[in-house]
């Protein structure tokens, strides 16, 4: 089995092959804007203001539940691909050169959390180069469950809360530690598009991404057919 080092250097020469495969400048621009976000505020700086926030909430405090949704819907092959998932990255240019536009994005965790550190939501290459750098750094320099950790104390659930235990404090008015099953599969389903599945906004369509989330924890393992029926049962019991 190879060492999970051979795993990140092999993930790191198949990034700058993609990257470079967009051409060299757009690598050199990606990695010029990657080296100046970091030397402007480095990555251990950023990822203490994290663990400062009010509200963060450690891995060891979430309900299992709200961990196995968020991965099944995030990233199913979070704890076995490195920094890039290449089985994501080949579906989705497939399917947007299919759709002849961007329909589908094959980031990872860690992908995701280099950008809501550092970069905008534009969809630039340079950024998305700068993005994949960021992300194989982070991988070399923290744990799969402090990357988790970092990703759910900084995404966006709508209504200005910018964590897993500001959203859960706002919308249940508890810590996230307290979720219940029907709370942690709802919010896990949010991020993917706040204005639209806020429970503030819609509480009918974030319900029915809830649903897209149990089907997922379904087919990814977490959950086998009855009990994923039981779980909707209970769902609609608690509401």
């Amino acid at each position: 089995m190879m060492s999970r080092m051979k795993i990140a250097k092999w993930m790191f020469a198949f990034a700058c092959t993609i990257v470079a495969g967009c051409g060299f400048s757009l690598a050199g621009e990606g990695y010029g804007l990657y080296k100046n976000a970091v030397e402007e505020v480095s990555l251990e700086e950023k990822v203490a203001k994290i663990r400062s926030q009010e509200n963060f909430t450690s891995i060891e405090e979430l309900p299992e539940t709200y961990v196995q949704a968020v991965i099944s819907v995030e990233d199913h092959r979070f704890y076995e691909h490195g920094a890039l998932d290449p089985i994501a990255i080949g579906r989705a240019l497939v399917n947007d050169l299919k759709a002849g536009r961007y329909v589908e994005g094959g980031s990872t965790i860690t992908q995701q959390l280099a950008k809501n550190l550092y970069f905008s939501q534009e969809k630039t290459m340079n950024r998305k180069a700068a993005e994949v750098f960021l992300a194989f750094e982070l991988e070399q320099k923290y744990t799969k469950d402090e990357i988790l950790e970092l990703y759910v104390n900084s995404i966006y659930f709508g209504d200005g809360y910018y964590s897993i235990g500001e959203a859960s404090e706002g919308y249940f008015g508890k810590p996230a530690s307290q979720m219940n099953d029907y709370e942690a599969t709802l919010l896990a389903g949010v991020p993917n598009a706040p204005s639209r599945y806020a429970p503030s906004k819609n509480l009918a369509l974030a319900e029915k991404r809830q649903q897209k989330v149990i089907s997922r924890m379904e087919a990814c393992g977490y959950l086998n057919d009855q009990a994923a029926s039981v779980m909707s049962a209970e769902l609609l019991a608690l509401k």
